[in-house]
């Protein structure tokens, strides 16, 4: 299973995946599932992908082959980032329809991508591109997409989110949106990688790599953790309760934060 997600907010970007492939209990790997194609100062694109993980695998090494090939339509070439999204829908669309095409068992060659980017001069965008090659935009109302398993991450972002969120915090959040998935599900796992993206800053050097044990990412899920627990501890009591609700028997029956699934 897999977990990708990006926001757009006013001052730029952020992108955020997990790294956790398996094939049954018995067989669980990592990939990065965040692959960067950038021209620094000129343009700079992520992929995010969740699916197959041959298609996957062979869409980003086609992207990076063509825009090595001067007489080839690729990211290099393409005019704006609404083009470089369609360009990516086809050579995904056609690498699924070879790979259908070759195989007997009935294998399931689908993959789905969260692309996004800049060009110099123009706005930056983000895409969900699905399996067929076609493609939506983010929205005002809700400027992040997600593919994989998205349900578990998916109330903070609705909470939190909006376009003038700044750009730390946005990144913030996807790192617990993420963390409340990996809690909540097994096959979706760390290292969690995070880009940001400020608007016209083209240079891919952002770029975290966090493991299960990176302090800062445990501080994200310790701090979190705690903070719900004083939320909860806030909420208003039930009629019944009168002046002193049970709050602070919560809080001492709680214990210490838990340690991180």
């Amino acid at each position: 299973m897999t977990y990708c997600l990006a926001i757009k907010v006013n001052e730029g970007l952020v992108f955020a995946s997990d790294s956790r492939t398996n094939a049954g209990l018995d067989h669980v790997s990592t990939y990065s599932k965040m692959h960067t194609f950038a021209w620094p100062g000129k343009r700079m694109f992520v992929l995010l992908s969740a699916g197959n993980l041959a298609t996957t695998q062979a869409v980003a090494k086609q992207l990076r082959a063509d825009a090595q090939n001067p007489q080839a339509e690729s990211l290099l070439s393409v005019a704006t980032v609404d083009a470089a999204a369609d360009y990516v829908g086809r050579v995904s669309a056609a690498i699924q329809r070879s790979q259908a095409e070759r195989d007997t068992a009935n294998t399931n060659f689908e993959a789905t991508f969260i692309f996004g980017g800049q060009i110099a001069g123009q706005a930056s965008s983000i895409f969900l591109i699905y399996p067929q090659g076609n493609y939506i935009h983010e929205s005002t109302e809700h400027p992040f997409l997600q593919i994989g398993e998205i349900k578990y991450g998916k109330p903070i972002l609705d909470r939190v989110i909006l376009p003038g969120t700044p750009l730390e915090i946005a990144g913030r959040c996807a790192l617990v949106s993420l963390n409340s998935t990996i809690r909540s599900n097994l096959t979706v796992g760390p290292p969690i990688e995070l880009m940001f993206m400020p608007d016209n800053d083209l240079t891919a050097s952002r770029h975290l790599s966090l493991g299960e044990d990176d302090a800062f990412y445990r501080s994200i899920s310790d701090t979190w953790s705690d903070g719900l627990r004083q939320a909860l501890n806030r909420l208003p009591p039930f009629p019944w309760e009168g002046a002193t609700p049970r709050q602070a028997q919560f809080v001492q029956q709680s214990g210490p934060i838990e340690p991180m699934a």
